[in-house]
């Protein structure tokens, strides 16, 4: 079994997709007018994924899987990760609106996707731990109402590492935001992952001229991978390798 991390795949279909007739998709927010490397994206994303990941491999999205303003509204989206082989395994970004209420939340996703939210998911012995995040203090453009947010996140991502049992070989994080400010100063949330003993965090929310921000491999001993899908290229990343 794989591990792979793809996220920020914003996705807003407004119908159903059918990959043999990609020239039929219809969008209601295409994604090239942030670039050309946009263009039909979610076919590049649909190819990649079955070159590279087998049902019996995982993939961590670290948010922005939709525009969808309403649960509903995101129906199709949903549908188009049910396509996808193996098991997903995501947490909500700053742009997942339709993200309203974990339960019908849950009781919409395809068979094949799971979400977090003060809780965790198990994949082999791996937990997989997370919370949306926030900007974090000490950022140029943090404010007060920013605390409130990113206190409330520290408070789910510790309800989220509490809840792992001790037969986890393994916790790995995943977090929308970049889980330090620009400066990479050294906060409340890597505390909390060194004292939970995490081994990995991926992250997504940084795109364009700010994936130069995103943090080193590796940084007070704990693995970090940025996977924002234009980053990657829209390949899922390799994480790791179980058994």
């Amino acid at each position: 079994m794989k591990i792979f991390a793809l996220g920020d795949i914003h996705l807003s279909f407004s119908r159903p997709v059918d990959p043999g007739r990609w020239d039929k998709v219809k969008t209601y927010k295409p994604m090239d007018v942030f670039g050309r490397e946009w263009q039909e994206h979610y076919r590049k994303i649909y190819e990649n994924w079955h070159n590279l990941v087998s049902s019996r491999d995982a993939v961590l999205m670290p948010g922005d899987f939709s525009w969808a303003m309403r649960l509903e509204e995101a129906r199709y989206d949903l549908e188009f990760l049910g396509l996808l082989p193996g098991t997903i395994v995501g947490v909500a970004g700053n742009h997942d609106y339709w993200w309203q209420g974990i339960g019908r939340v849950r009781a919409a996703l395809p068979p094949n996707m799971r979400v977090i939210q003060n809780d965790h998911q198990l994949i082999g012995d791996v937990a997989i731990c997370g919370s949306r995040g926030w900007t974090c203090p000490g950022g140029d453009s943090f404010t007060e109402a920013d605390l409130k947010i990113y206190r409330r996140e520290l408070i789910r991502m510790e309800n989220s590492l509490k809840s792992v049992g001790p037969g986890a070989g393994e916790i790995i994080v995943v977090t929308h935001f970049m889980p330090v400010n620009e400066k990479h100063e050294k906060n409340e949330l890597i505390e909390l992952f060194q004292h939970y003993g995490v081994s990995t965090v991926v992250y997504g929310h940084l795109h364009g001229a700010a994936v130069n921000l995103r943090l080193p491999r590796q940084a007070w001993g704990i693995k970090f991978y940025l996977a924002s899908a234009d980053f990657l290229n829209f390949n899922p990343a390799l994480i790791k390798e179980c058994g």
